[in-house]
């Protein structure tokens, strides 16, 4: 890890998963317009490679971008990619994690994960908690409310049932809604467990639903089914730009600094299902997690 940048007329800097297409390169874009320092992560190199073009076009004069590659369904490659992210930077002001997806079938990666799972909650929580530390450091010197981590949910999480502690990952009777919906149930779980956690040191945590957004890489790896279905709410559909919104404003906004742990859409506070207000199962999904991480040896 870089010195600890103190100076506070450095620019701010975030950290931007899934910013190879879609909300997050679209957020990213904007921070990088306004002149924040932006890294994001992406899973395709080309992607990636046009995205850095693209935000670097956007960004404000002399801001600094950079892509990097990694899947973060995959551990190892998260763990690799934190600390290339904690090499390249003296500060983190946000965190948004962003990436995600869902499958077309249930694929288990090389590390025994089941990889909707793996790519939309563990892989966030293994990178948060990697770059906890200079969150921390940063936070410290900003002062409360101004470091924030967000996470990219879903509606979707209120058609889950209660976190499966036997079944966790949704294997058994499996099927892609149920584990996208599960692994955003997990967003916004572990989102009310950091909050807690990082009040005494002054870091805000929230949650976000996008809406309907069709113009992203996210519906190309469905299933059918589901292809179909996301079809049929064309008239619901919002743009990458108009998603993003909501995350740039929970990344800079005051007011979404003087609270921790809210769920919100379009920029305003929404209901979470009953599922997500499990204070217990926030608690348990990061005990779970964690051993989940420790069989990996990340």
């Amino acid at each position: 890890m870089r010195k600890f940048t103190s100076n506070l007329a450095a620019p701010r800097v975030a950290v931007v998963s899934g910013a190879s297409s879609g909300i997050g390169k679209a957020a990213a874009r904007e921070l990088a317009a306004r002149g924040w320092r932006v890294l994001g992560v992406g899973r395709d190199a080309a992607r990636c490679a046009t995205a850095e073009a693209e935000i670097r076009a956007a960004a404000a004069p002399g801001t600094e971008v950079h892509m990097l590659r990694a899947d973060l369904s995959l551990l190892a490659d998260t763990a690799r990619v934190a600390d290339e992210l904690l090499s390249r930077t003296g500060r983190i002001d946000v965190l948004i994690n962003n990436a995600g997806g869902v499958r077309d079938k249930m694929l288990m990666t090389p590390e025994g994960n089941e990889a909707t799972f793996a790519g939309n909650h563990l892989g966030p929580f293994l990178l948060t908690l990697r770059l906890l530390p200079l969150l921390r450091a940063t936070a410290a010197v900003t002062g409360p409310g101004a470091v924030r981590i967000i996470a990219t949910s879903s509606i979707g999480h209120h058609n889950s049932p209660a976190m499966d502690w036997d079944d966790i990952q949704r294997t058994r009777n499996f099927t892609t809604g149920g584990a996208y919906t599960n692994a955003k149930l997990a967003n916004v779980l572990f989102t009310r467990a950091l909050a807690k956690r990082l009040a005494p040191d002054g870091i805000v945590a929230h949650a976000m639903e996008p809406g309907v957004v069709l113009a992203s890489n996210f519906v190309s790896h469905a299933d059918a089914v589901m292809q179909r279905y996301m079809a049929t709410l064309g008239d619901r559909a919002v743009s990458p730009e108009e998603a993003a919104a909501t995350l740039l404003w929970l990344a800079t906004a005051r007011e979404a600094g003087q609270c921790s742990g809210g769920y919100y859409y379009q920029c305003k506070p929404a209901p979470i299902s009953a599922a997500a207000q499990d204070d217990d199962a926030a608690e348990r999904l990061w005990i779970e997690s964690a051993a989940l991480l420790a069989r990996a040896r990340v």
